[in-house]
């Protein structure tokens, strides 16, 4: 019996919601596998912890999550707390304090889910985007003086190292050559940012040497969002900067019907500390409470961390299962169905419990 320490923080809006239906998903995969356990432990830390205390976490919070195999998130942020007091105090702090450098977000057409774009079926889209997720334009450098007065100055710097760039590039490189077109598209915009990204773009050309079998193109991030929209069969796996696909992965979930639908993994490649797994739908306010709000994406990224824990059988029985209730139209009213939260993780349930092997 394998058996894993898995620690769970809902934190705001729809975030609880649609981790409480991935935890009984994967009880369930327990049960079906009978060689796997979770133990899940609940961190009740986010924006009502913040009203309550001033900090959106504990000071030794990390101290805390670093000896679980995995961290499962839910979701930062809430209409009567500043956005960058929520995600620079719960997210970003696990992100960058675990070194989880590669986010990784897999986006493809499930079955019964219309994709905006004419014409697409399963199977034309089928990406992978490899975010770097530690530094760039998200580093938190800069600063404000002179604040209120008509000579205020707001700075925000992006931070590019030589290390960062290269061990994201061979990332996206190594993922790319393990997929069967083997084929990767580095995002820029090395025309107007001339220092930093001139930098990613050299070191995408070094390492490439590395990878010959890799067949890899470089964009403008601009011209990328015209060709995922236009050519998306002309694409695999992508590799942009931690503002450049952060943007391309909300459109990509558009593209595949919904952000419903679209996971995420904060990744320590290294495994020096836990990765972290969480859908990118956000808190989505608008719907908390309702009892429809979309766990597939929870559940997607449930599979990616089952992945990452070696648990590859489990992964495609709870991804099987996924498409099979997709495809049965058991589905949220955000992809055009009308079956609740409850209604869709009771269907995954009962195929995952019934699930057999072809």
């Amino acid at each position: 019996m394998k058996k894993y320490a898995i620690a769970a923080i809902p934190a705001d809006g729809i975030g609880p919601e649609v981790i409480s239906a991935g935890i009984d998903v994967l009880q369930a995969l327990a049960q079906r596998q009978g060689n796997i356990e979770f133990s899940v432990q609940t961190f009740e830390w986010g924006s009502d912890y913040y009203k309550a205390h001033g900090v959106m976490m504990p000071e030794d919070g990390l101290a805390q999550l670093k000896d679980f195999d995995a961290i499962y998130f839910g979701a930062v942020g809430a209409p009567d707390v500043p956005d960058h007091t929520t995600l620079w105090g719960l997210r970003l702090p696990i992100c960058q304090g675990f070194d989880q450098y590669a986010n990784v977000r897999p986006t493809r057409i499930l079955p019964g889910i219309q994709s905006p774009l004419r014409k697409a079926v399963p199977g034309m889209l089928d990406w992978v985007i490899v975010r770097e997720n530690s530094e760039g334009e998200y580093s938190g450098h800069g600063g404000r003086a002179h604040k209120g007065l008509p000579e205020e100055v707001g700075t925000e710097v992006a931070i590019f190292t030589r290390t960062g760039v290269t061990r994201i590039m061979r990332y996206a490189f190594q993922l790319a050559q393990s997929r069967p077109r083997k084929l990767l598209t580095v995002v820029t915009k090395s025309n107007a940012q001339r220092h930093g990204m001139v930098m990613w773009d050299e070191i995408a050309a070094e390492v490439a040497q590395d990878f010959p079998d890799v067949s890899w193109d470089k964009m403008l991030v601009d011209a990328m969002t015209v060709r995922m929209t236009l050519h998306p069969e002309s694409l695999d796996t992508i590799v942009a900067t931690n503002l450049h696909a952060d943007i391309l992965s909300d459109l990509a979930g558009a593209l595949a019907g919904s952000l419903g639908v679209a996971p995420t993994a904060n990744i320590d490649p290294e495994r020096r500390f836990p990765s972290m797994f969480e859908p990118i739908h956000g808190s989505a306010f608008d719907i908390t409470g309702k009892g429809i709000a979309n766990p597939v994406a929870s559940f997607w990224t449930a599979a990616q961390m089952l992945e990452h824990l070696g648990e590859q059988e489990a992964a495609t029985v709870l991804m099987a299962a996924v498409e099979q209730v997709c495809a049965a139209g058991i589905m949220t009213p955000d992809v055009g169905g009308k079956a609740t939260t409850r209604e869709v993780t009771q269907a995954v349930v009962k195929t995952i419990l019934g699930w057999q092997e072809s």
